[in-house]
């Protein structure tokens, strides 16, 4: 059945999804693309929207492919309850583990934070995160991304390099760039 695997692959993604939601970026699609519930291109949508709506990426996508995969799955499930099922399902079932890890390692960590064994632990677990998070970014540079045509491949690029630019070096708000985009976006495409 649909839900079981969906609550198995999420179980799996809230344990083993370290360093935030970029960082499971690439465990969130290596499970729920692979598992032919949504293609690339739609799992790059979810990224782009999750990443402009309120709340973690991680829940977003979560919430979004648990109301999306039933209906893929079989038909039968098409009904938009058995999307709000799944929806409700999959949040939560990456939410719980997260919560009653980290509830644990922070009582954990209060009571041994000056140990140098827990030290170890996270200088070692730092660079991983990045790592990660690098991942996730090489992940999202692909065509449905940037596209397939040298046009859109140079559009992509520059849209992309403008917008770093105006983040990082001039520091206007990430949402004026996000809305700045999307106008782009809409004329250029």
């Amino acid at each position: 059945m649909i839900y079981l695997q969906l609550a198995w692959s999420y179980l799996k993604i809230g344990l083993f999804g370290f360093g935030g939601g970029y960082a499971m970026l690439s465990l969130i699609e290596r499970i729920i693309v692979g598992s032919g519930w949504i293609s690339q291109q739609m799992f790059t949508d979810i990224v782009a929207i999750s990443q402009m709506t309120p709340g973690p990426i991680g829940i977003n996508s979560a919430t979004y492919i648990g109301y999306v995969a039933p209906g893929v799955y079989s038909s039968s499930y098409a009904a938009p309850v058995w999307g709000v099922l799944g929806s409700i399902l999959c949040t939560l079932v990456v939410v719980v583990p997260s919560y009653l890890l980290t509830l644990y390692t922070s009582h954990f960590i209060s009571r041994h934070k000056e140990n140098s064994i827990v030290k170890g632990v996270f200088t070692g677990l730092r660079p991983v995160v990045v790592g990660l998070i690098a991942s996730a970014a090489l992940l999202l540079m692909n065509s449905a991304n940037f596209g397939e045509t040298p046009y859109d491949l140079i559009c992509s690029v520059s849209i992309c390099v403008i917008a770093f630019v105006m983040v990082y070096i001039v520091k206007l708000h990430p949402i004026a760039v996000i809305v700045m985009s999307g106008i782009a976006g809409f004329f250029i495409f």
